[in-house]
């Protein structure tokens, strides 16, 4: 019997549903995107019905699109916008609050007393993350201390908590199954990656009840079976992962020191750093990859907090360009940004400076300066900030192997070419940019047995386009010491 996977990618503004048959290839593709609720500055939900009904939805047409009935699919792999934090009740189902998104901000009065209180290595000694409103933590807290009756029906038993992948499995299993996976229980920063489980000191700190907490499972392996009448079949759920592991994943960086970059909204860059944990020393958060038979794979992970979304402020606000595409023919019209530089610091900067007070900035202007050479400058910095974030990785590991990308940006042949000549590495293109997805089907896949092994994996994992680097370090150093003061001038804007 052939095997054919269903992979349910749930994203922040989006739930979209892949098939992908045993030899790896994509079948049918469905999406549907879902209300944003953004209550006032800064506080970002979502409903969780609206994140549930949409994605079956999707998951049914994915699978009709295919030609396929849902008992000829093998398995489900589930991956999920991470840190997004919901709670409901046990008996029905419902939930009790709109999901807290992990763009929200609401709970920083929180992060802000805890980091006060001298407790930043508490928290990153246990979950290797920094305290801030991005983690699941403190928007579950926030739940208990705001709505009504929250606190004490989650200490009576009443009340499960989840991320989306949770929330998900639970509805998938007819409520029969309350889990969630390594990766993602390592970005709620309630869990403690060493021990691999819910720490009670945390959770004591926060006033959360042990008791409403999903039990923790492999990423591959069996999580549950659907109920008949949500899809109209029993299917294994066989794979899990949040979205920036699930692309570790696909990108086959099975080995330590291979490393992968997303360059969506933002850029993700992941480093997989084998069975330990390592502690930055270089801004980066320490989280852990997956989990396949027992056995935990650990992460380096830093963030770029604009990437993609610089090429939509050329679009929208300056109207430089009148689609993304037309970036790369800019960009070659020209020999070099002319020594601009462009610093997207729009929300502040992420990984190595973890500085939120940074602004967006222009340096290097002359009369001589053109539209072409800022609309290059911005796709520059693109590959100077993952530079920054390479650099921070290969010194907290002193390796690095294979670098990977995919995301919509990297569809740009002068960003990845710039990008290798910056670092003076090779860059790994794969022809399916669908990682996210991919990660999933291939830890669902391995989890029932499409696929007996990894190898068998990086066998059907499809071809490639390397970028080699061709710029002399001269050049490229001068040009890294260009940034690097720009990114100094930019700091510390917002008092």
């Amino acid at each position: 019997m052939k095997g054919y996977i269903l992979a349910l990618d749930q994203g922040t503004t989006s739930s979209r549903a892949l098939v992908f048959n045993e030899a790896g290839e994509k079948l049918s593709c469905c999406q549907k995107e879902f209300p944003q609720i953004f209550v006032k500055g800064g506080w970002v939900e979502h409903d969780p019905m609206d994140i549930w009904e949409s994605q079956l939805e999707v998951a049914k047409e994915a699978i009709k699109q295919a030609g396929l009935q849902p008992s000829d699919i093998s398995g489900i792999g589930v991956t999920n916008q991470r840190e997004t934090t919901m709670i409901w009740d046990k008996a029905t189902g419902k939930p009790v609050y709109n999901a807290i998104v992990w763009q929200c901000r609401r709970t920083v009065d929180i992060c802000e007393k805890f980091a006060q209180q001298g407790l930043s290595k508490f928290f990153s000694d246990k979950t290797g993350l920094v305290i801030d409103p991005y983690f699941s933590a403190t928007k579950v807290k926030w739940i208990l201390d705001n709505v009504d009756g929250a606190k004490q029906r989650a200490q009576n038993g009443e009340l499960l908590f989840g991320t989306v992948d949770t929330w998900l499995i639970w509805n998938l299993t007819g409520g029969k199954v309350h889990a969630t996976d390594y990766s993602n229980a390592s970005r709620t920063m309630m869990f403690n990656i060493h021990t691999l489980s819910w720490d009670e000191e945390i959770l004591g700190l926060l006033g959360i009840p042990k008791c409403m907490l999903p039990q923790v499972v492999d990423c591959s392996g069996l999580i549950g079976t659907t109920d008949e009448s949500v899809l109209g079949a029993s299917i294994k759920i066989c794979g899990c992962a949040g979205d920036q592991q699930a692309a570790l994943f696909g990108q086959c960086c099975f080995h330590k020191g291979d490393v992968k970059n997303t360059y969506g909204t933002g850029g993700f860059l992941l480093m997989n750093t084998g069975k330990e944990p390592v502690k930055s020393q270089s801004g980066l958060l320490t989280t852990i990859a997956w989990g396949i038979n027992g056995k935990v794979s650990y992460a380096l992970e830093g963030s770029v907090f604009v990437a993609g979304a610089v090429v939509k402020w050329l679009r929208d606000e300056l109207k430089m360009i009148d689609d993304a595409a037309q970036t790369e023919e800019i960009a070659r019209s020209v020999q070099d940004s002319n020594g601009v530089y462009v610093v997207p610091a729009f929300v502040g900067l992420g990984t190595p400076y973890w500085d939120p007070c940074a602004r967006g900035s222009i340096f290097g202007l002359t009369r001589g300066a053109s539209r072409a050479h800022i609309v290059r400058a911005c796709l520059e910095a693109i590959c100077y900030q993952t530079a920054d974030v390479i650099d921070a990785m290969v010194k907290d590991t002193g390796s690095l192997n294979t670098i990977r990308v995919d995301g919509g940006a990297s569809a740009n042949d002068f960003i990845m070419e710039f990008q290798s000549d910056i670092l003076g590495r090779p860059v790994i293109r794969p022809e399916n940019v669908e990682s996210t997805a991919t990660g999933a089907a291939f830890l669902a896949g391995l989890g029932c047995g499409v696929w007996n092994s990894q190898e068998d994996i990086l066998q059907i994992s499809g071809s490639f386009k390397e970028f080699a680097p061709s710029m002399k370090k001269d050049k490229r150093n001068a040009l890294r010491t260009g940034w690097e003061k720009a990114v100094q001038r930019s700091l510390h804007w917002e008092e």
